[in-house]
């Protein structure tokens, strides 16, 4: 008898998680055949984009390859981006992969599939706002990552040259959520770093850093008096926050503000995120208006029980008639119940339902500091933290991740790694 075919789109913390758990629980006992899909041939923690943009954390170092982790793990990867659904089939096309210099390497494939995991995760929302998709950087990928990253570089070269003829770095980052604002740390940091590296004309003051919120207040999903903490550590580094203003416009020098126009030789949008738009085309599976697909409380899509939906891609409803966060311990959360579900159907047992635990939230300043609220409803409130233990629970969680992909002693080997490679090699990724 052929073992069922299980399909997980994306890659990410949620995918890679359950591709993992379920390779282990099922692919090693060949009680099923597991495949995970992603376009892109290695991983990396989402909420650590905005340090690879920085430079604070090297890439290359902290990536982990799919198709060494699926030989670990016991299921398959297949490199490739989601095209197209055909639920009566139960199959799904992969589009044609092409190297840098255009030759086709892999042909457009179809998959078949007994279950499918979309696991998509969410792109950046400019809510149409004209010139910012041409002019602005987002933080939903290494590759864009990687290219503010060589931008900033640029960027500092310039400054530290005796003949640029300006004597500060504009940079606007538009949105107050968390990444908006860990990333306007994390440049500070990088700055002092580089100080370390010849760029003896790269001082604090020469960075000139407007964080943009359309709201009354930056953090709005979090608690205000932790949005009151961060907004002051930010104040002492010189991050000159800006509420209640919205981006109208963007071009290449700048940021329309209504009459305003303010300068800035680099912009991030991190205003907000949406599922990606072709999410809308999945031969008739139900959206929210942010393209999330409609899942039930099993975390099956509404119209077909045989396709899951998980992390930031996933429009799950909480018992208060609020969405799910768009959050890593959502998808890890999501990731374990449907990691169950499918074992529980595969053994003809009843599916659990998934209910979200809100564990807390933890913003980090880079090495100035880090805030939050821990344990959240499980203390029925939640309980604020900031300083060493508030920075001590923030590297827990990726921690945590790194449990779920490689169990404790793994992870362990792999902090120890981290830590002699802060010793041995530069503080900053130079190139």
């Amino acid at each position: 008898m052929t073992p069922p075919r299980i399909v997980i789109i994306g890659g990410g913390a949620g995918g890679l998680e359950l591709a993992t758990r379920l390779g282990n629980k099922l692919g090693q006992k060949q009680r099923a055949q597991v495949t995970l899909v992603d376009q892109n041939h290695t991983h990396i923690w989402k909420p650590l984009l905005h340090e690879v943009a920085t430079g604070t954390l090297d890439y290359e170092i902290a990536q982990l390859s799919y198709r060494a982790h699926a030989r670990a793990h016991h299921f398959e990867f297949q490199l490739g981006r989601f095209l197209s659904l055909n639920r009566q089939q139960q199959q799904i096309m992969l589009a044609p992969v092409y190297a840098d210099d255009g030759e086709q390497v892999l042909a457009s494939r179809e998959l078949s599939y007994d279950y499918l995991v979309l696991a998509i995760g969410s792109v950046s929302n400019d809510f149409n706002t004209p010139g910012i998709a041409s002019n602005c950087i987002f933080l939903d990928s290494p590759a864009q990552a990687k290219r503010f990253h060589r931008h900033l570089l640029d960027a500092y070269l310039k400054l530290n040259s005796p003949g640029h003829p300006k004597d500060k770095l504009n940079i606007a980052i538009v949105g107050g959520g968390a990444t908006g604002i860990e990333l306007a740390a994390e440049l500070y940091h990088a700055a002092a770093e580089l100080n370390l590296y010849g760029f003896a004309d790269l001082r604090k003051d020469r960075l000139n850093i407007n964080v943009i919120e359309a709201g009354p207040r930056i953090l709005p999903a979090l608690p205000e008096r932790i949005a009151g903490a961060a907004l002051k550590e930010l104040k002492k580094l010189g991050v000159t926050v800006r509420t209640d203003t919205k981006v109208t416009s963007a071009d290449n020098r700048g940021l329309h503000l209504g009459e305003e126009y303010l300068e800035a030789e680099l912009k991030v949008w991190a205003a907000g995120i949406k599922a990606p738009d072709f999410l809308t085309t999945l031969d008739g599976l139900e959206n929210n208006r942010i393209n999330q697909l409609l899942v039930n409380t099993q975390l099956q899509t509404q119209l077909d029980p045989r396709i899951y939906a998980i992390g930031d891609c996933a429009g799950s409803k909480m018992a208060n008639g609020n969405w799910v966060p768009p959050r890593a311990q959502s998808a890890h959360q999501m990731a374990s119940v449907v990691a169950y579900n499918i074992i529980a159907t595969l053994n003809h047992k009843p599916l659990r339902d998934f209910q979200y635990k809100d564990h807390g939230s933890l913003i980090s300043l880079s090495r100035f500091g880090t805030v939050g609220n821990l344990m959240g409803n499980l203390v029925g409130g939640a309980m604020m933290i900031e300083g060493r233990i508030a920075r001590l629970a923030y590297v827990s969680l990726y921690r945590m991740h790194q449990v779920a992909l490689h169990g404790w002693l793994k992870m362990l080997f792999i902090s120890m790694v981290a830590r002699i490679n802060r010793i041995v090699r530069p503080r900053l990724k130079l190139h």
